[in-house]
């Protein structure tokens, strides 16, 4: 399927984000296949430290979450030209900031649930390393997209096709950068 990109024809290097069960990894894949771009977990850069303290419901503070923000930014600078979408929950504005400072055409879709969608979510996905028991400290720590950043939020509790559509609008009309 062709969809038209920003008019500067390039690829687009897009942060699908939100808490634990918002649909990342879904609408990440599905917009990745849109764009004709590779998908990528954020979760599978974590250091193995990272996903044993979350494996034990351990939140990650801000010391663990600083070099896999920069790897996932990283990641993104090394598709420049040729795309890529990843999952990655980037809940604080200085994790997006850490992102952008190393790819700073990073465009982020934001996935906005309530809590409750949230939890049945991930009470149905018992092999995912990501506890129930840390989705409170999620969203404690979650700072929505402000106005000044490049991104879109989209209500994640609404059905897959408008889910995509929204972010894929979002995507295809996101600025260019000079």
């Amino acid at each position: 399927m062709s969809t038209s990109l920003k008019s500067s024809g390039s690829p687009p290097l897009v942060i699908v984000m939100g808490a634990s069960g918002c649909g990342k990894t879904t609408v990440g894949r599905l917009l990745a296949e849109r764009f004709c771009v590779p998908f990528l977990d954020a979760d599978d850069l974590h250091s193995p430290e990272n996903v044993e303290k979350m494996t034990q419901g351990i939140p990650l503070d801000g010391a663990d979450r600083r070099p896999w923000l920069l790897e996932v930014g990283a990641t993104l600078r090394r598709h420049e030209g040729s795309g890529v979408v990843i999952a990655c929950s980037a809940l604080r504005v200085v994790y997006r900031s850490i992102i952008r400072s190393a790819a700073r055409e990073a465009f982020f879709v934001y996935l906005k649930a309530p809590p409750d969608v949230l939890s049945t979510r991930l009470v149905m996905r018992p092999d995912h390393f990501m506890p129930v028991s840390l989705l409170s400290d999620q969203l404690l720590t979650l700072e929505p997209l402000r106005v000044d950043e490049n991104g879109v939020t989209v209500r994640a509790d609404q059905k897959i096709d408008r889910i995509l559509h929204a972010a894929q609008r979002g995507v295809r009309n996101r600025p260019a950068f000079v």
